[in-house]
């Protein structure tokens, strides 16, 4: 079978070059065969309790909120210099990004921040069409990942693949935010320890259940809070 000999071919082959780096490269570097450890932050924004969306609404108007939802979400999360790779999963948008100093890790979090606040902006556009608000978790975490190309060579059908505790540790923490009055925003250790004062100050600490200590906040960009109150 077919499927039997191109995984023949994948497992036999050398395993390749798989380079440490300081920060991930652009993903036109990646080839079937090699890859690249480095150390990242990842961002991931889930719409919380979206099944009770698809019982309450009709397709048209589902339609309407994830296409707003995500357009606006992929437009936040893309909006930093040091992005690299921006997903869609599901209700789910996630994005990594290249943080080799401290000071990137403040501009990620900024990212954050501004998704919560983006989520307002969604709120008050969807009230003016008599939709229910939504609310979100965002997970925020820093730390190693693999990065390697991944598909159906030779197919064009191919994908980057982030493997490793960050990119788990940002889902979990995004899947937990936002959950029975919990803030909608969690951070990790490996973000908070490399924020500024000011940033640190805008979290508390706390202890959830099969995430262990974490750190959160209802944290707004002030600026496009102000406007948005205005409207």
């Amino acid at each position: 079978m077919k499927s039997r000999e191109r995984i023949r071919e994948i497992l036999n082959k050398p395993s390749g070059s798989f380079e440490e780096v300081d920060g991930l490269p652009d993903r036109d570097r990646l080839t079937f065969t090699n890859g690249f450890y480095g150390m990242c932050s990842a961002v991931f924004v889930d719409i919380r309790s979206s099944s009770e969306l698809t019982q309450k609404y009709k397709r048209p108007t589902l339609a309407k909120i994830y296409r707003s939802f995500i357009s606006e979400m992929v437009a936040v999360l893309n909006s930093d210099v040091y992005v690299r790779e921006v997903s869609i999963v599901g209700d789910c948008v996630w994005a990594s990004y290249k943080t080799t100093s401290k000071n990137h890790i403040d501009d990620v979090f900024a990212i954050a921040y501004q998704a919560n606040t983006l989520v307002k902006l969604l709120n008050h556009e969807f009230g003016l069409h008599s939709i229910d608000p939504i609310s979100v978790g965002i997970g925020v975490d820093y730390g190693r990942v693999l990065m390697i190309k991944a598909g159906y060579n030779g197919s064009g059908i191919n994908d980057v693949v982030y493997m490793g505790d960050v990119v788990n540790s940002a889902a979990h923490l995004a899947h937990e935010a936002g959950r029975a009055f919990r803030s909608p925003i969690f951070v990790g250790d490996g973000i908070y320890i490399n924020l500024n004062e000011h940033n640190q100050s805008l979290l508390s600490s706390q202890y959830i259940q099969g995430l262990g200590q974490i750190y959160s906040g209802n944290v707004v960009a002030t600026g496009m809070n102000d406007w948005i109150e205005s409207l």
